[in-house]
């Protein structure tokens, strides 16, 4: 596990504020966070450098891009020798389809987030998922509608 990275009430104003929109000029983030350009690009910079900031993106609408479902996939695997989870984890984190992967406790092994057009293609996903390697057992729900899907996280203002 990585130790929170020290940070003080700006730089969280400033993780708040890209969080919500990465395409504020750095004009804009300083604004907002009452700071001049400069020291608010350094504080960028080393946000970015240090990983607290992973990436800076756009967030689309997958039912605009015809991904209309999502399925969460429970995976149970046979070998759970170091070798074997490592593979697993390579052939999935190649699967386009698949969003997100957690390796879990409890009675699964990995929680998929996967999405695809439509069942015909999710099934197509889940031929290739279980022909890649042996795995125990694969249960798979459909999500009927989100209710709720955020890329922010929440951030004290301490």
């Amino acid at each position: 596990m990585t130790r929170p990275t020290s940070m003080d009430a700006i730089d969280r104003k400033i993780l708040r504020v890209v969080q919500k929109d990465a395409s504020l000029t750095i004009a804009e983030i300083a604004s907002r966070v009452g700071l001049s350009q400069t020291p608010c690009w350094k504080r960028l910079q080393r946000l970015e450098s240090t990983g607290v900031i992973k990436r800076r993106i756009a967030v689309l609408d997958p039912a605009k891009l015809g991904l209309g479902i999502t399925v969460f996939v429970a995976v149970e695997v046979g070998d759970h020798s170091g070798r074997a989870l490592t593979r697993f984890a390579t052939e999935i984190a190649a699967m386009d389809e698949v969003m997100d992967v957690y390796r879990m406790a409890g009675d699964v092994d990995f929680m998929l987030r996967v999405v695809a057009p439509d069942t015909a293609a999710f099934d197509l996903f889940y031929k290739r998922l279980i022909e890649a390697m042996p795995l125990k057992k694969v249960t798979s729900r459909f999500a009927l509608e989100s209710i709720k899907s955020e890329t922010a996280f929440p951030i004290a203002n301490v």
